[in-house]
């Protein structure tokens, strides 16, 4: 197993002094995978106080957990001293740590099989739990028993949903049970921890594995509003999919951005809450693009999202049914409504829907999508207002024609804006200044 220089140098340099140590860990099961690692780190017997004392240059991150970062150069490896956890009282952290000789029972506190394998350059890889095995068959399982691993840190449940998403393994059956029935457990982790986990499966390769979360018990504590969109029927023949299916595969349809991720995720968490159903048997959703984007904005708060990702994803969540037609003006209107580095992202959102719906009208909707992008295109390109700082009138010269600051400045700007949004040929000066400030005071 090839290993950089480094690695094999900061190893080679504790063994002189006496010591154990061994790259551990996701880097050992990325480079068994043919991945390139991340971060490289190490386990070894020397405790902290040794590890510091070996090597000149270190920063005290997790010294409480037995980690010290040693600074090769401009790079940091994370060095933790062989150990055992105590018991986590709490679900989440271990309430005492004992550090240990054995390398054995510094893997055997690990999470799952394919994490817990260790590498020497000159002892070669420890696989005391089968990991290699696992790999091969595309398996995520527990280190020992899963009821157990569950109960020290139950955000291990979710990890082995993310991990099978992003390495398109299976979680094994008795890995599988143990979450169903320890599922109410995550409500001892914290929202964050919860956010970079789901952030991690929902930009993964295979973001439809949500439906296992949702399986085993697990959405009913991270996101309960998707247990509803899961039992909601689209009845109607742009839909083959329930609520929570269709969002599945929208996911899978769109780019793995968190942004686009999130809308996928939430754009339709509304329906349940705006479902009609008409004398003919199917469903209608009326308004369910804003009833969305509220439900959204309380979530993503609730999972303790930046501002800039909640409002991003809010508003493409709202316009994310816009009945758009093939007209200039309509796509000035939202492009000036939503912004123009949304734009792009949108036509993404709005084209993943459509993919993840019936057959039904489905090339011509496809079809709207790219005729809408080759207007914008046309709009940026010819450089037609859509927004205030484009239009050819400012405040200052409101302010100059007589025009007092306050309100009605504001309300004649836009008003201007959104006479050159439908007629972007009137955006000049004079014309402007005419139409709206001169004729206006002619009148009076």
């Amino acid at each position: 197993m090839d290993i950089p220089e480094k690695v094999a140098g900061l190893i080679s340099r504790l063994e002189a002094h006496g010591y154990e140590a061994y790259a551990v860990g996701g880097c050992i099961r990325d480079t068994l995978l043919g991945k390139k690692p991340k971060d490289w780190d190490i386990t070894t017997s020397a405790s902290p106080g040794e590890v510091k004392r070996v090597f000149p240059r270190t920063v005290d991150t997790g010294i409480q957990h037995g980690t010290v970062t040693v600074l090769l150069g401009r790079e940091g490896f994370e060095v933790t001293t062989y150990r055992v956890d105590g018991n986590y009282s709490d679900g989440r952290h271990p309430d005492s740590v004992c550090f240990t000789s054995s390398l054995l029972e510094d893997l055997r506190r690990r999470d799952f099989t394919i994490n817990a394998m260790a590498y020497n350059p000159s002892r070669g890889l420890v696989d005391a739990f089968a990991g290699q095995e696992d790999l091969r068959q595309g398996i995520i399982r527990c280190v020992g028993c899963p009821e157990a691993r569950f109960t020290e840190d139950a955000l291990r449940m979710l990890r082995a949903v993310r991990f099978s998403a992003q390495l398109g393994f299976v979680i094994e059956k008795g890995t599988k049970q143990a979450i169903e029935k320890l599922a109410p457990n995550l409500q001892k982790v914290s929202r964050e921890r919860i956010q970079m986990e789901m952030i991690k499966l929902l930009t993964s390769p295979h973001p439809e594995k949500i439906l296992d979360a949702w399986e085993t018990g697990m959405m009913e504590w991270i996101m309960p509003e998707f247990d509803r969109m899961m039992q909601q029927p689209q009845i109607n023949p742009y839909h083959c999919f329930d609520v929570g299916r269709h969002t599945a595969a929208m996911l899978q349809n769109i780019a793995p951005d968190k942004v686009l991720r999130l809308t996928a995720l939430f754009h339709d968490m509304g329906k349940p809450d705006t479902c009609v159903w008409d004398e003919k048997g199917e469903t209608h959703f009326y308004n369910h693009a804003a009833v969305s984007a509220r439900l959204a904005k309380k979530r993503m708060k609730d999972w303790r999202l930046d501002n800039d990702t909640i409002d991003k994803v809010t508003k493409l969540i709202a316009y994310h049914s816009y009945p758009f037609r093939r007209e200039k003006k309509m796509v000035r209107s939202v492009m000036n409504q939503v912004g123009e580095p949304l734009f792009l992202p949108l036509m993404e959102v709005m084209r993943a829907d459509t993919l993840a719906k019936s057959d039904y009208t489905k090339q011509d909707r496809l079809e709207d999508i790219e005729a809408i992008i080759r207007l914008y295109e046309e709009i940026l390109e010819s450089k037609e207002c859509f927004q205030m700082k484009d239009l050819a009138v400012n405040g200052n010269d409101l302010i100059r024609a007589g025009v007092k600051p306050g309100k009605e400045l504001g309300t004649i700007l836009q008003k201007m804006l959104g006479h050159v949004l439908e007629y972007p040929q009137d955006n000049e000066k004079e014309r402007l200044m005419k139409r709206f400030v001169e004729e206006k005071h002619e009148t009076i």
